[in-house]
Protein backbone atom coordinates (compact mmCIF):
# COMPACT_ATOMS: atom_id res chain seq x y z
CA UNK A 1 0.00 0.00 0.00
CA UNK A 2 1.11 3.45 -0.63
CA UNK A 3 1.39 6.67 1.28
CA UNK A 4 1.07 10.01 -0.60
CA UNK A 5 1.19 13.58 1.20
CA UNK A 6 -0.53 16.20 -0.62
CA UNK A 7 0.63 19.52 0.85
CA UNK A 8 -0.23 23.10 -0.75
CA UNK A 9 -0.78 26.52 1.00
CA UNK A 10 -4.80 27.23 2.02
CA UNK A 11 -6.94 27.70 -1.47
CA UNK A 12 -4.29 25.68 -3.72
CA UNK A 13 -6.69 23.22 -5.01
CA UNK A 14 -5.78 20.49 -3.04
CA UNK A 15 -9.44 19.19 -2.54
CA UNK A 16 -10.36 19.46 -6.18
CA UNK A 17 -7.28 17.25 -6.88
CA UNK A 18 -7.53 14.55 -4.62
CA UNK A 19 -10.83 13.92 -6.24
CA UNK A 20 -9.61 12.92 -9.21
CA UNK A 21 -6.56 11.20 -7.73
CA UNK A 22 -9.21 8.94 -5.82
CA UNK A 23 -11.15 8.56 -8.59
CA UNK A 24 -8.32 7.15 -10.76
CA UNK A 25 -5.72 5.10 -8.30
CA UNK A 26 -8.44 3.96 -5.84
CA UNK A 27 -6.30 5.66 -2.93
CA UNK A 28 -8.34 6.20 0.11
CA UNK A 29 -8.39 10.06 0.50
CA UNK A 30 -7.95 10.75 4.51
CA UNK A 31 -8.29 15.09 4.48
CA UNK A 32 -6.59 16.40 8.00
CA UNK A 33 -9.07 19.22 7.93
CA UNK A 34 -12.12 16.99 7.30
CA UNK A 35 -11.12 14.73 10.34
CA UNK A 36 -10.52 17.80 12.23
CA UNK A 37 -14.06 19.72 11.12
CA UNK A 38 -15.71 16.27 12.17
CA UNK A 39 -14.28 16.20 15.62
CA UNK A 40 -15.82 19.82 16.02
CA UNK A 41 -18.84 18.69 14.47
CA UNK A 42 -18.86 15.74 16.63
CA UNK A 43 -19.57 18.70 19.77
CA UNK A 44 -16.48 16.37 21.54
CA UNK A 45 -14.57 18.01 24.10
CA UNK A 46 -11.78 17.53 22.22
CA UNK A 47 -13.74 19.14 19.50
CA UNK A 48 -14.30 22.12 21.73
CA UNK A 49 -10.91 22.73 22.24
CA UNK A 50 -9.92 22.49 18.47
CA UNK A 51 -12.81 24.78 17.29
CA UNK A 52 -11.00 27.33 19.41
CA UNK A 53 -7.57 26.62 17.37
CA UNK A 54 -8.87 26.68 14.44
CA UNK A 55 -10.73 30.10 14.47
CA UNK A 56 -8.02 31.48 14.90
CA UNK A 57 -5.85 30.44 12.38
CA UNK A 58 -3.46 28.61 14.90
CA UNK A 59 -2.48 25.07 14.10
CA UNK A 60 -4.29 21.80 15.78
CA UNK A 61 -1.41 20.07 18.02
CA UNK A 62 0.34 17.30 16.12
CA UNK A 63 -0.55 14.56 18.57
CA UNK A 64 -4.54 15.20 18.00
CA UNK A 65 -4.27 15.31 13.75
CA UNK A 66 -1.62 12.28 14.20
CA UNK A 67 -3.74 10.03 16.10
CA UNK A 68 -7.02 11.07 13.85
CA UNK A 69 -5.25 10.11 10.51
CA UNK A 70 -3.75 7.05 12.46
CA UNK A 71 -7.20 6.08 13.30
CA UNK A 72 -8.70 6.41 9.87
CA UNK A 73 -5.73 4.46 8.59
CA UNK A 74 -6.16 1.34 10.86
CA UNK A 75 -9.79 1.36 9.88
CA UNK A 76 -9.52 0.90 6.08
CA UNK A 77 -6.72 -1.27 6.82
CA UNK A 78 -9.30 -3.42 8.90
CA UNK A 79 -12.28 -2.77 6.71
CA UNK A 80 -10.59 -3.48 3.29
CA UNK A 81 -11.47 0.01 2.11
CA UNK A 82 -8.92 0.76 0.16
CA UNK A 83 -6.22 -1.45 -1.29
CA UNK A 84 -4.01 0.68 -3.22
CA UNK A 85 -3.32 2.92 -0.27
CA UNK A 86 -3.63 6.91 1.36
CA UNK A 87 -3.94 10.01 0.00
CA UNK A 88 -3.74 12.01 3.09
CA UNK A 89 -4.66 15.43 2.25
CA UNK A 90 -3.26 18.50 4.28
CA UNK A 91 -1.00 16.79 6.22
CA UNK A 92 1.87 17.07 7.48
CA UNK A 93 1.45 20.85 8.08
CA UNK A 94 4.82 21.04 9.69
CA UNK A 95 8.61 19.21 9.23
CA UNK A 96 7.85 17.72 13.01
CA UNK A 97 4.31 15.99 11.98
CA UNK A 98 6.50 14.46 8.91
CA UNK A 99 9.13 13.08 10.69
CA UNK A 100 6.50 11.75 13.72
CA UNK A 101 4.34 10.41 11.05
CA UNK A 102 6.62 8.18 9.61
CA UNK A 103 8.02 7.34 13.03
CA UNK A 104 4.44 6.32 14.27
CA UNK A 105 2.35 5.54 11.32
CA UNK A 106 4.35 4.14 8.31
CA UNK A 107 7.37 5.85 5.59
CA UNK A 108 5.66 8.01 2.70
CA UNK A 109 6.01 6.87 -0.58
CA UNK A 110 5.56 10.39 -2.67
CA UNK A 111 4.67 14.04 -1.60
CA UNK A 112 3.20 16.00 -4.26
CA UNK A 113 3.16 19.96 -3.72
CA UNK A 114 0.69 22.40 -5.47
CA UNK A 115 2.24 25.54 -5.59
CA UNK A 116 0.51 28.71 -6.16
CA UNK A 117 1.59 32.14 -5.06
CA UNK A 118 0.35 34.20 -2.32
CA UNK A 119 -2.68 36.13 -3.86
CA UNK A 120 -3.76 33.34 -5.51
CA UNK A 121 -4.29 31.71 -2.21
CA UNK A 122 -5.91 34.81 -0.77
CA UNK A 123 -8.67 35.27 -3.59
CA UNK A 124 -9.15 32.00 -3.38
CA UNK A 125 -10.27 31.56 0.01
CA UNK A 126 -11.78 34.71 0.22
CA UNK A 127 -14.19 33.42 -2.70
CA UNK A 128 -14.63 30.23 -0.93
CA UNK A 129 -15.78 32.47 1.88
CA UNK A 130 -18.21 34.51 0.53
CA UNK A 131 -20.19 30.82 -0.04
CA UNK A 132 -18.86 28.45 2.67
CA UNK A 133 -19.34 30.36 5.97
CA UNK A 134 -16.29 28.24 7.47
CA UNK A 135 -15.08 30.52 10.34
CA UNK A 136 -11.75 29.95 9.33
CA UNK A 137 -12.13 31.99 5.80
CA UNK A 138 -11.86 35.49 6.99
CA UNK A 139 -9.24 37.91 5.34
CA UNK A 140 -7.04 38.48 8.82
CA UNK A 141 -7.52 34.44 9.67
CA UNK A 142 -6.96 33.71 5.76
CA UNK A 143 -3.56 36.48 5.68
CA UNK A 144 -2.16 34.50 9.17
CA UNK A 145 -2.74 30.85 7.64
CA UNK A 146 -0.94 31.84 4.50
CA UNK A 147 2.50 33.75 6.27
CA UNK A 148 2.35 30.12 8.47
CA UNK A 149 1.92 27.87 5.70
CA UNK A 150 4.81 29.73 3.93
CA UNK A 151 7.37 28.99 6.46
CA UNK A 152 6.54 25.42 7.73
CA UNK A 153 6.10 24.19 4.04
CA UNK A 154 9.46 25.55 3.18
CA UNK A 155 10.85 23.14 6.15
CA UNK A 156 9.01 20.02 4.66
CA UNK A 157 10.05 20.63 0.72
CA UNK A 158 13.89 20.82 2.04
CA UNK A 159 13.61 18.23 4.63
CA UNK A 160 12.04 15.76 1.90
CA UNK A 161 13.44 16.92 -1.44
CA UNK A 162 13.66 13.77 -2.73
CA UNK A 163 10.15 12.56 -2.41
CA UNK A 164 8.68 15.80 -3.14
CA UNK A 165 7.40 16.60 -6.62
CA UNK A 166 6.32 20.34 -7.19
CA UNK A 167 3.42 21.10 -9.54
CA UNK A 168 2.34 24.94 -10.27
CA UNK A 169 -1.32 25.06 -9.58
CA UNK A 170 -2.41 28.38 -11.34
CA UNK A 171 -3.50 26.17 -14.57
CA UNK A 172 -6.60 24.84 -15.70
CA UNK A 173 -7.70 21.69 -13.45
CA UNK A 174 -7.23 19.03 -15.92
CA UNK A 175 -3.52 20.55 -16.96
CA UNK A 176 -2.80 20.84 -13.08
CA UNK A 177 -4.02 16.70 -12.60
CA UNK A 178 -2.51 15.94 -15.50
CA UNK A 179 0.93 16.74 -13.79
CA UNK A 180 -0.42 14.84 -10.78
CA UNK A 181 -0.69 11.89 -13.19
CA UNK A 182 2.86 11.93 -14.31
CA UNK A 183 3.95 11.93 -10.72
CA UNK A 184 1.88 9.21 -9.48
CA UNK A 185 2.46 6.72 -12.44
CA UNK A 186 5.94 5.26 -11.10
CA UNK A 187 4.46 4.58 -8.16
CA UNK A 188 1.33 2.27 -9.76
CA UNK A 189 3.16 0.52 -12.51
CA UNK A 190 5.30 -1.54 -10.73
Amino acid sequence: MKTIWVIGGPGCGKGTQCSKIIDKYGLLHISSGDLLRDEVASGSPRGASLQELMSKGLFVPTDIVLSLIKERMEKAKADGSTKSGFLIDGYPRELDQGIQFEKDVCPVDLIIFFDVANETMKSRLLGRAAVSQRADDNEETILKRIEIFNVKNNEIVEHYKDRVVRIGAEGSIDDIFAEACKALEPLFSL
